[in-house]
């Protein structure tokens, strides 16, 4: 495995056999294994280990990379060549900012957690296939049939450069994804944590059977505007797709979402989003692309759009814009991309703000309070329709229920829907205690479940 101290080695080699004016090597790896079910079987299991250096060289204010998955000296001796001579075909880039230095920004005030757990790291082969025995024998118990996945991984990502840079990080993560299919029904759920310990593999089958078992025999519904519960998993797939628009290249390049709305009350006054990447519950790296440690952003508070997430490259370009005094405080965040690349800058750790103590709903509470609405599991095949208002469509899948007079009445079939994510985040009635959640169409993040007003479903899909 990667260590900073083998990771300066290569660096140290690399630096003796470039003439580039500034070098960097980012190196990333480790072990992942996967154990797949279907139909009550494992079928499948597949496990690989390596890593790959990718090698950015500066020459001249032009960049560029190459990649290599050895180590030796000739292997390494190429992907310089490769990167070097990649750079000097480049058009200039006046843009182009030095390689980041240690302590640009300076690292946050803040605990940086341990992501890296010895207990998901000695995950055997024999360990997945024993948890998938307890999903099947559920799905046995209950007549039902299950497929998914079980996988685990133990990686690393390293960054040096030629300026002094040296960080590191590495990461466990056990995953279990699980669907139980019925006749005309199915149930479904996932989970993920850096620790093994919080996967509980036989609870998330059970959820999943009764989901499946309690929306068998589906009624229809008409479509139109319903009180909608989402469960995390599908409110995270549904506000997933605005946090691209919160990088700061995003809306110099007009194509945000928040292009004249920095600083306007936005959404309800019970949405505060953060991006956090030493949260508690979050993963990833403590640094972006460049090597710079990432910061605390708030993003949303009370509705409001506070702010704006930069990359080194991309602050500097917004304080010489003419857009420098809308969009309030211009700072650089570590949040960028590796370079070069054409996205810039997005917050990846984002973490909702719950409700006011005494105010927090669990899903039962939501369902109880609800005459008459939709109890949503999770979104899936979600398109984004009209970028200024966010309207997306999709579906609903895998545990979709009627709920009147505060019960859960059965299953209905699924529905399309075209919502506007500005219209839910000003429509969300009640909120849970934000957890972490894993979807299939956004990155993971830490949201609650949403009661939301006048979910618009538009049609009704055949199963």
């Amino acid at each position: 495995m990667m260590t900073p101290e083998r990771a300066q080695e290569l660096l140290d080699k690399a630096k003796k056999l470039t003439s580039a004016d500034d070098i960097e090597l980012i190196i990333g790896g480790g072990r992942n294994a996967l154990t797949r079910f279907a139909n009550n079987t494992i079928h499948q299991n597949v496990a690989e280990e390596g890593f790959v250096i990718s090698v950015r060289t500066v020459i001249d204010g032009k960049t560029a990379r190459a990649t290599t998955n050895k180590s030796d000296d000739d292997s390494l001796r190429r992907a310089i060549k490769s990167a070097e001579e990649l750079t000097r075909v480049q058009e200039r880039d006046p843009d182009l900012l030095p390689m980041a230095s240690p302590g640009d920004p300076p690292r946050p005030h803040a605990n940086r957690p341990s992501r890296h757990f010895a207990s998901t790291a000695a995950i055997t082969p024999e360990d997945r296939a024993a948890g998938v025995g307890k999903i099947v024998d559920i799905a046995k118990k209950h007549s039902l049939v299950t497929a998914g996945i079980y996988s685990t991984s133990d990686t690393f990502e390293a960054l040096v450069n030629s300026r002094g840079v040296n960080t590191f990080h590495a990461e466990t993560k056990a995953e279990v994804s699980i669907t139980m299919l019925a006749g005309d029904s199915s149930g479904w759920q996932k989970a993920n944590s850096p620790n093994v310990g919080n996967i509980d593999a036989a609870h998330l089958a059970e959820v999943a059977a009764r989901k499946a078992l309690g929306s068998a025999k589906p009624t229809e519904l008409p479509p139109g505007k319903y009180a909608v519960i989402l469960e995390p998993a599908a409110a995270l797939d549904l506000v997933g797709f605005m946090f691209y628009d919160f990088g700061g290249q995003a809306v110099l390049d007009e194509r945000s979402f928040l292009s004249n709305r920095i600083g306007t009350n936005l959404f309800g006054e019970n949405i505060t989003i953060e991006d956090n990447a030493y949260h508690p519950l979050q993963s990833g790296a403590p640094f972006d692309g460049e090597g710079v440690p990432r910061q605390r952003v708030t993003l949303v508070e009370d509705g409001v759009i506070k702010s704006l997430v930069y990359a080194r490259g991309t602050a500097a370009k917004m304080r010489a814009s003419e857009l420098a005094d809308k969009v309030g405080e211009i700072r650089v965040t570590g949040h960028g991309f590796a370079l070069p690349n054409d996205m810039g800058d997005a917050p990846m750790n984002i973490v909702f703000s719950g409700p006011p103590t005494g105010q927090t709903k669990t899903v039962d509470e939501m369902i109880a309070s609800t005459e008459r609405g939709v109890l949503v599991t999770r979104c899936w095949y979600i398109r984004e329709v009209e970028p200024y208002e966010k309207i997306l469509t999709g579906m609903t899948r895998d545990g979709t229920f009627l709920v009147e007079d505060g019960k859960i009445k059965g299953g209905v079939r699924n529905f399309r829907f075209n919502q506007g994510l500005v219209h839910l985040l000003n429509n969300v009635e009640q909120m849970g205690t934000p957890v972490r959640a894993s979807g299939e169409e956004a990155f993971d993040m830490v949201v609650p479940a949403m009661k939301v007003r006048e979910f618009n479903f538009t049609e009704v899909t055949k199963f």
